[in-house]
């Protein structure tokens, strides 16, 4: 349902408030944007993202609250879950060869 990808987009819709440069800042089609989007809007109980399409006035894109609400959700997870696994992410760490030549 969501992801790092799906976040950053939501994220910089907030911030740029227009899904077109959003997905330009990460390096996506306004497509692929857009898509993303749709797909979020139908899988939550109401849409995430609310736009308006362009034209002289220009058009632009905010988040609503559920979508505001589930960006803060989904941030506290990866918080809460990074901070879980601090011990084998070192463990892990542990095993790497070391690549830094």
């Amino acid at each position: 349902m969501m992801g790092p990808g799906k976040a950053e987009l939501l994220e910089r819709i907030g911030h740029c408030g227009s899904i077109a440069a959003a997905g330009r800042e990460m390096g996506m089609s306004y497509k692929r944007a857009w898509m993303l989007i749709e797909t979020m809007n139908a899988m939550f109980s109401a849409p995430v993202v609310e736009s308006t399409r362009g034209g002289p006035g220009g058009g632009g894109a905010v988040l609503t609250g559920t979508g505001s609400e589930v960006l803060r959700l989904y941030r506290a997870l990866e918080r809460s879950t990074a901070e879980a696994g601090a011990a084998e992410v070192k463990e892990l760490a542990a095993h790497l060869r070391d690549m830094s030549e």
